[in-house]
């Protein structure tokens, strides 16, 4: 079946953010007296701060104290400190472009709030290329439940079987899947192929997705 569109993530897919973002996690919570290794943070990169903290600590949520102090600074550090540090994955902007010029409708869906989004687009280069977005305020759980992927279909009036979704976790595989929607993995997340196996395809970086982009579910217009 030929693809109208493709749901694209941006944190470790358009931008190498993992370990950033889950150091920023071990400083917030260690601000707060909740001791937590980089090693085990890392792993959970993909989920959103409303499922990763409780996740870690069953007493925390991201709509109480300290919880929502946790996730305000572990996003001030992200978008402040370590901004200097992010980086745009190999070959991002030249994908989007890619996508765009084959006609396909790209919308981002992202537990990112707005703020960090624009953050990581501007990051990526895309800023001018991806102006359809959906963000953490567009769901109410975030990955891997699957309301991001679902409120983006419905924003772009796009159905499941004739998209893909291009990402880097296997939180987002899981959240694709919830919502009947395939996914191309890249493992510039950080991730192993076995933690990526749920995906149809799996390359480096956006880069090797284009240098293989006609023998790619893309190119091929079909979801296999």
């Amino acid at each position: 079946m030929a693809l109208d569109g493709v749901v694209l993530d941006i944190d470790g897919t358009l931008v190498l953010s993992n370990d950033i973002h889950a150091q920023a996690w071990v400083e917030a919570f260690a601000n707060h007296g909740y001791d937590v290794s980089f090693e085990q943070v890392r792993p959970l990169m993909g989920m959103g701060g409303d499922q990763l903290m409780p996740h870690l600590f069953t007493e925390l949520s991201d709509e109480a104290e300290p919880g929502k102090t946790i996730a305000s600074e572990h996003k001030e550090l992200v978008l402040n400190k370590y901004r200097p540090q992010l980086k745009p994955t190999a070959g991002a902007r030249e994908l989007v472009e890619k996508l765009l010029a084959a006609d396909l409708h790209v919308i981002v869906a992202t537990s990112a709030s707005d703020r960090e989004l624009g953050v990581m687009l501007k990051v990526a280069e895309v800023e001018d290329l991806l102006t359809e977005t959906t963000t953490s305020g567009d769901a109410e759980n975030s990955k891997p439940a699957p309301d991001i992927v679902q409120a983006a279909l419905e924003k772009a009036q796009l159905a499941p079987d004739r998209v893909v979704m291009l990402a880097d976790t296997p939180y987002d595989i899981e959240a694709a899947g919830k919502a009947g929607v395939k996914v191309i993995a890249v493992r510039s997340g950080g991730f192993s192929d076995q933690d990526l196996a749920g995906a149809i395809a799996i390359y480096d970086d956006p880069a090797d997705l284009l240098h293989h982009y006609d023998r790619s579910p893309l190119g091929q217009t079909a979801v296999v």
